[in-house]
């Protein structure tokens, strides 16, 4: 029972002020226990997939969040919501202008090690238009590189 009431990460605050870590780890937690398609359009997922991603994420929501959403039964539903709330208190300024999914982006490829140019471009191929897309996916790679220049150093005669 104890470890029911322990959470795999911080619940998501009701100021959002950790909004932007929080949506990233319940992305990575949903994809690793398969139910990333529950809150993803035209989700063809099970209705116990649905009811185990809507588990999974009221319990990492902040307890007044919880009696907010509790009549709602679709996670991509929740998911669509707390991304309008938290879009609006999310939105960042710099000297009065808003910062832009483009400029977000923009500013993350222009960042890149010119060793990294060829990425950086494949990058910009693939068409992300959000920004946290991108930064779930760029440490996925990283792992994934990490992992072949490993068996590639481990080979005799490399």
């Amino acid at each position: 029972m104890a470890n029911l009431a322990k959470l795999d990460f911080a619940a998501l605050d009701i100021t959002g002020k950790n909004y932007l870590t929080s949506v990233l780890d319940t992305k990575i937690h949903l994809e690793a226990a398969n139910l990333g398609d529950t809150i993803r359009e035209e989700s063809r997922s099970s209705s116990q997939d649905w009811a185990n991603a809507m588990i999974f994420i009221r319990r990492h929501l902040d307890e007044a969040l919880k009696s907010e959403y509790l009549t709602v039964e679709d996670p991509l539903a929740i998911w669509k919501a707390l991304r309008n709330r938290y879009n609006q208190l999310t939105t960042m300024k710099l000297c009065g202008d808003t910062i832009t999914e483009e400029m977000l982006l923009e500013k993350t490829f222009s960042t890149f090690r010119a060793s990294n140019m060829l990425l950086q471009q494949q990058y910009r191929a693939r068409g992300f238009t959000d920004y946290n897309q991108l930064i779930y996916v760029i440490p996925v790679a990283e792992q994934n590189n990490e992992l072949l220049m490993k068996n590639h150093n481990s080979r005799p005669g490399s």
